[in-house]
């Protein structure tokens, strides 16, 4: 959704933008970043991948929020939920974290 905001000229959002100190000449490299991870993410086989690729970028975009002084609620539960699901939708990853040990 929001690659999908940063492609339109959605006033909000360029002020968003221009708030956290990032040019606009790299808004296409920031569509482009979240589109790959999220593509990578939704693909079962790379679901991993784009887990830590969303989480590094959720990363940034905390960096970036914290440096002006934002609340950081949103960026910061993201990357657990993004987690969350993929724990409960591939059993390679609960056989590596177990939640509870059989006896």
């Amino acid at each position: 959704f929001s690659a999908y905001l940063k492609a339109g000229w959605n006033p909000t959002m360029i002020e968003q933008i221009a708030h956290l100190g990032v040019p606009l000449s790299l808004r296409a490299i920031l569509i482009v970043l979240e589109l790959a991870c999220v593509i990578l993410y939704l693909i079962p086989p790379t679901s991993v991948v784009g887990a830590v690729l969303i989480t590094g970028y959720m990363g940034g975009a905390i960096f970036a929020h914290l440096r002006v002084g934002d609340k950081i609620y949103l960026e910061t539960l993201l990357p657990f939920i993004i987690w969350l699901s993929l724990y409960l939708r591939d059993p390679r990853l609960q056989t590596l974290f177990p939640l509870y040990k059989d006896r």
